[in-house]
């Protein structure tokens, strides 16, 4: 708060001085380059150049992340102003920040992006499509560099700057570097993230509720510790021991058996789950009559794999403490079972934050004891699991949130379970549909991709909520091959699903209607 007024103070002055002068047009209240001696609370602004349209050159992408989703097409962009900045609200903070902003053409509104896993880089890909809209947008490497967790060993205050406080300054700096820039404040701001970016979204609505006029959350991974937790569970199910291991080459064969037993639960066999959780699958369907082979499981496997869709529980009370990946997802479980160790992500938070030892094992924790001194350590620094969103609605703000039914890193049901706590906190469901949604997409993966319609305009439906007081019935999903459209589906706010009307093909979305089972 302390850092918003300051900054309002800053900014108030630069465009009154340059209203005086005569500085102030219709387009910018100052050029692109002047801003790197803009003055703003704890903030250093590295860099600031003007981007001719097409010319935008990026960052070879950093050791060991090659081979990830293509580079975007940036040959199209319009030109914009770049500004680079270092922030540093603490003695050990080093946050590095980039704000992009259309040379012309402006919206009026500000979008930020979120980061994915431990989030040590500016995520230019996000920056992108928003530029591309028109929006003034700002990404944020958290106050490190890397994928890994390694940063936060010895480092409290970086670890503070992961958890929530670089999202909120990189907020409230880079909407006065806009409003110096253009000489007007956005009239709208959004928030726009998956995995780690989605629990970023959800911190900023409980820690900061002024920052956001619509939050969009995706797969949020808001209670951190304990999706930990479930990535170590995978680990020790799937690798502790060889006999526990379960090959890539038999997912396929697991998931041809998910669909045989339940893809005609919703009335149409199209091969996509619409609601996983009438899914009663029995891995030991599949269980070998004898020796290994490649079309069944061993009985350690079949164990294995229950532990996988059911998730980490207490050993001491039986609690839950994470729910399961659910049926249907899968081809995707060698990011979290395949090998040779723990996904990354999930072990590096035991190693550098729990136990501050990069050579704890992973075949050690505790589900019981540990989990539990996860929590306490924690504190509420990188869980956002407070239901109460009170002030956040209170001020007109929006929260949409989806999920993919068939995500292979975070359990979809945790998002289910959240947004009922939110529920219940805000009173019932009647009054929580006009502030917050949650749409459950079948088929869909982390994120993105999978074998169901996944692709769909968050963005466009929540400038339509915030602005036009119109809130999501649905949002229209597709799904291409080869770049081709092949299917469309209606995705429906929960508890409601997408049922097939009976005429019709049922790869158009026109066919299906939003209905509570």
């Amino acid at each position: 708060m302390k850092y918003a007024l300051m900054t309002s103070l800053v900014v108030a002055g630069a465009l009154a001085a340059e209203a005086v002068g005569g500085g102030l047009t219709a387009t910018a209240a100052r050029s692109c380059e002047s801003l790197a001696t803009l003055t703003l609370p704890n903030t250093t602004i590295t860099s600031s150049q003007a981007v001719a349209a097409g010319a935008l050159a990026l960052p070879p992408a950093p050791p060991g992340r090659q081979g990830g989703p293509p580079a975007p097409r940036v040959d199209d962009l319009p030109a914009f102003c770049r500004v680079a900045a270092t922030m540093k609200p603490s003695d050990d903070s080093d946050i590095k920040v980039e704000v992009w902003m259309p040379a012309a053409g402006w919206n009026g509104k500000f979008e930020a992006v979120g980061n994915g896993g431990w989030s040590g880089a500016i995520a230019y890909n996000s920056l992108i499509p928003a530029l591309r809209r028109g929006y003034a947008t700002a990404s944020t490497d958290t106050g490190h560099s890397g994928g890994r967790g390694a940063f936060a060993l010895g480092h409290p205050e970086k670890l503070v700057d992961f958890g929530y406080r670089a999202v909120h300054e990189m907020t409230v700096q880079a909407k006065a570097i806009a409003a110096a820039f253009y000489g007007n404040r956005p009239k709208f701001s959004y928030w726009n993230g998956c995995s780690s970016g989605g629990k970023q979204g959800v911190m900023e609505a409980q820690r900061f509720p002024d920052d956001y006029d619509g939050i969009i959350a995706g797969a949020p991974a808001n209670y951190w510790t304990h999706l930990m937790a479930s990535g170590v569970w995978i680990g020790q199910a799937t690798l502790k021991e060889p006999a526990n291991y379960v090959p890539e080459d038999k997912y396929r064969l697991i998931h041809k058996a998910v669909l045989d037993a339940c893809d005609a639960l919703d009335g149409i066999k199209d091969g996509v789950l619409e609601d996983p959780t009438r899914c009663r699958f029995d891995p030991a369907a599949l269980q070998c009559p004898g020796d290994d082979g490649p079309a069944c499981l061993t009985s350690r496997q079949v164990e294995a794999v229950r532990k996988i869709y059911a998730g980490p529980s207490n050993p001491r009370t039986a609690k839950r403490i994470f729910p399961g990946l659910e049926p249907g997802s899968e081809l995707g479980w060698a990011a979290m079972a395949g090998g040779p160790q723990p996904f990354g992500i999930t072990d590096d938070h035991f190693k550098y934050v729990v136990f501050k030892d990069p050579k704890w094992d992973f075949r050690t924790l505790d589900f019981d004891r540990d989990v539990e001194l996860a929590d306490r350590l924690d504190g509420g620094l990188l869980n956002a699991t407070n239901p109460d969103l009170r002030s956040y609605f209170g001020r007109g703000g929006k929260l949409l949130l989806f999920h993919g039914w068939s995500d292979q890193l975070i359990a979809p049901q945790n998002t289910i379970e959240y947004f009922t706590s939110v529920e219940r906190a805000i009173g019932g469901a009647e009054k929580l549909k006009d502030a917050a949604r949650l749409f459950m997409v079948p088929g869909m993966a982390h994120c993105a991709g999978g074998e169901g319609p996944n692709t769909f305009d968050s963005l466009s439906a929540m400038e339509q909520w915030v602005e036009q007081k119109k809130a999501p019935d649905l949002m229209i999903a597709s799904h291409a091959t080869n770049g081709n459209v092949d299917r469309t589906r209606p995705l429906c706010p929960y508890p409601q699903v997408a049922q097939y009307k009976g005429t019709g093909s049922t790869d158009e979305a026109a066919n299906f209607i939003c209905r509570t089972r």
